[in-house]
């Protein structure tokens, strides 16, 4: 069975999703299309809008074969750690090639502008330092970088988030010793950032959510830009949990946290340098929402995004002794949901499969899984009762979806 990779978060499920799963299985002429799926928090520093279950039925109901999850350590991460853990599952599974979305929609350019750093590498790295020492972030620095020495502009925009994104998935797939074969697809209409609808039925999951939240959580504005299937799951979430997920729900969670731990301690989360925890603090004691919050640390040095992450986790209480054990290398491969053809090619891929398959975590008490149970926890705090603890027990007790 010919298999494709997608590396996604389905925040939520989208008419331009369903179109890049069309195209992926079109284009690589693929029987299985396989999914690695964040989590309950996303590689922007979010909490997606409904809960990963609900996500993965999403996409078995539009088309994939089989979805897992991208474990926590990867999923809030910059882009290079997020494409090293995505590619590295998807060859873990077997896939022949993956295929993703991009603003070039040119597979030739991406690996162009890999060669052309290894080539200028030295001068690469000379400029993201000199860069950086003038306070910018470090993805600035980077793109920065090879826009200098791409002066002629001649290879992939790397300015552009999906660019960006493909060129590291290009590279984690280069350092494997057998690399699948890669593939991508030019983002229809929506640009990822988009916050207002531009198009009779495609829309960026950015603009979706915006215009739920802007409607009191209604679904009217957003029916033509999602597959019926996810109007019907977001429905039944938001009777079965009451609520959608957004930051401010967990706004008085971080606000305690920070007013509760010492700066020695808040020093320790991951991805806090700088004496950042001062000005953390600080401001805590002056925000009265997290919008105002942000607003208020945000700095040329620290990216929104990179913010965002170190909110969540301090809300998870990630520390970087702990993240720097669990992000190096793949440890599991949990498994969220499958059709009957991703259930007959797992059945036919797993006893060769480097890592275990987790199908329900209570089989599986292992020290690697406890910061997805961790973040999962924090999650369902959004919701009130009893809506919390009936998310709280999902996390163990729900096997993987099975959708015929």
């Amino acid at each position: 069975m010919k298999s494709t990779g997608l590396i996604v978060e389905y925040n939520p499920f989208h008419n331009g999703h369903l179109h890049h799963v069309e195209q992926a299985r079109q284009l690589t002429n693929a029987d299985v299309i396989i999914a690695v799926m964040s989590g309950n928090f996303l590689q922007r520093g979010e909490p997606a809008i409904v809960s990963k279950w609900t996500r993965a039925k999403m996409a078995l109901s539009a088309g994939v074969d089989l979805v897992v999850e991208l474990p926590y350590a990867f999923a809030v991460q910059h882009a290079k750690k997020f494409a090293f853990g995505s590619i590295n599952i998807l060859k873990a599974l077997d896939c022949d090639n993956f295929c993703f979305g991009s603003e070039s929609g040119d597979i030739d350019e991406f690996y162009q502008a890999l060669n052309f750093i290894k080539v200028n590498q030295v001068t690469y790295e000379e400029n993201v330092k000199k860069l950086m020492k003038t306070g910018i972030s470090f993805p600035s620095a980077l793109t920065n970088s090879f826009t200098m020495i791409n002066h002629q502009g001649e290879f992939v925009d790397l300015t552009k988030p999906n660019n960006i994104l493909g060129f590291h998935y290009i590279e984690a797939n280069h350092e494997l010793i057998t690399p699948m074969k890669a593939y991508t697809i030019k983002r229809k209409n929506a640009n990822y950032h988009d916050k207002e609808f531009s198009s009779s039925t495609i829309a960026s999951a950015t603009s979706i959510r915006k215009a739920t939240f802007e409607g009191n959580q209604s679904l009217q504005k957003i029916e033509q830009y999602i597959p019926d299937s996810t109007l019907k799951a977001m429905e039944e979430y938001l009777s079965e949990y009451g609520s959608f997920h957004h930051w401010e729900q967990y706004w008085p969670f971080l606000q305690y946290r920070l007013l509760n731990i010492s700066s020695e301690d808040l020093e320790e989360i991951y991805d806090i340098e700088e004496g950042l925890e001062h000005r953390l603090q600080k401001m805590a004691k002056e925000s009265q929402s997290f919008q105002e919050f942000m607003n208020k640390i945000k700095t040329k040095r620290y990216t929104w995004t990179r913010l965002q992450r170190i909110c969540v986790h301090i809300l998870t209480n990630t520390k970087k002794n702990e993240m720097k054990k669990l992000h190096d290398k793949i440890q599991y491969i949990r498994l969220l949901g499958m059709t009957h053809k991703g259930r007959e090619y797992l059945n036919h891929k797993k006893k060769d499969l480097p890592f275990p398959i987790i199908s329900k975590l209570s089989s599986y008490p292992n020290e690697f899984v406890q910061l997805d149970v961790r973040a999962a926890n924090i999650y369902a705090q959004g919701l009130q009762e009893p809506y919390r603890s009936s998310l709280f027990n999902m996390e163990y007790a729900q096997p993987p979806y099975y959708f015929n």
